[in-house]
């Protein structure tokens, strides 16, 4: 075999073992492998950590020698067993209670996104999402009941902000919002709910859940609530502009196409919708971090 062979080879077990691999993750975080380490005094082994989490020997021992492999934890042999502790890694993102960690989103992601990218194949054959199916839920109900029970919701919001911590400042400094006394970050039910008056809306992760039809109906809901001068923030992933990449929102805009009605869009895609709704002085910043920011001013 070429040398050029190997290598795709090699990216394609890499990409058929991805899935392998962010279980490992999703069910360690699920178990409190990360949580129960960083509370112990010491490293622990596998038995010890087997007997507090109940969980099996044989299972324990198999995800905690692959979490040293993928450099989750760290192991150490002592008096002839291997004892295992969080790296620094596992420290930062993936323990309750790190002011970066990034363990409710991982959770969402395992219990909800997962389950959905199941059906993958079906949203592309179909074209709509695969919510419905993925949990039994009548599909005239699903926005209605997008999430299966308040933990779920709770679970994403928590997720939200997970990420919003770490992203958060990129996108909040790309522009100038000084000129901007009163702002509003938009939740709730904006398509219908009455809107505050404000000075600047932001719309975080919002636009990219619905249709063409139904982001130019938000928007000039809120071109005519916003006061002169004002404006709107977007804040989603943006697309290159031949919307082949980059890699990372592709994979949003999949997931978007499974769990919703939307999907992620190009800067000018964008400026399609805003302009129609009256906006002006449209500009795209990229933050270099997964979320960009789009400002137009009324």
């Amino acid at each position: 075999m070429c040398s050029q062979e190997g290598e795709g080879y090699r990216l394609l077990k890499e990409y058929a073992n991805g899935f392998m691999v962010s279980q490992v993750l999703f069910a360690a975080c699920e178990l409190g492998v990360f949580d129960l380490l960083a509370e112990a005094l010491e490293p622990l082994d596998s038995a010890a950590v087997s007997s507090r989490l109940g969980s099996s020997p044989r299972g324990t021992e198999l995800l905690l020698d692959t979490c040293v492999s993928l450099k989750l934890l760290q192991a150490a042999v002592r008096g002839g067993k291997a004892v295992y502790a969080n790296t620094e890694l596992a420290s930062t993102y993936l323990v309750r209670g790190s002011p970066r960690s990034q363990r409710d989103m991982l959770l969402y992601s395992g219990r909800t996104a997962y389950v959905c990218w199941r059906h993958l194949a079906e949203a592309v054959r179909e074209g709509r999402n695969q919510y419905p199916k993925a949990f039994g839920i009548p599909s005239e109900e699903l926005f209605s009941a997008i999430y299966r029970s308040e933990d779920e919701r709770l679970r994403f919001m928590e997720g939200l902000q997970d990420v919003w911590r770490l992203e958060g400042a990129s996108v909040l400094a790309a522009f100038d919002l000084s000129p901007f006394p009163l702002i509003c970050d938009l939740g709730g039910d904006f398509f219908k709910d009455p809107l505050p008056e404000a000075d600047l809306y932001i719309l975080a992760r919002v636009l990219h859940d619905w249709t063409d039809a139904k982001c130019c109906h938000l928007l000039q809901r809120l071109y005519r609530a916003c006061r002169t001068g004002g404006g709107v923030l977007v804040i989603e992933s943006l697309l290159d502009a031949d919307g082949r990449g980059p890699l990372t929102t592709l994979l949003y805009s999949l997931n978007m196409l499974v769990q919703t009605e939307g999907r992620e869009r190009t800067p000018a895609q964008y400026c399609a919708l805003l302009a129609p709704a009256g906006f002006r002085d449209v500009q795209c910043r990229r933050t270099g971090g997964a979320y960009d920011a789009v400002l137009a001013r009324k």
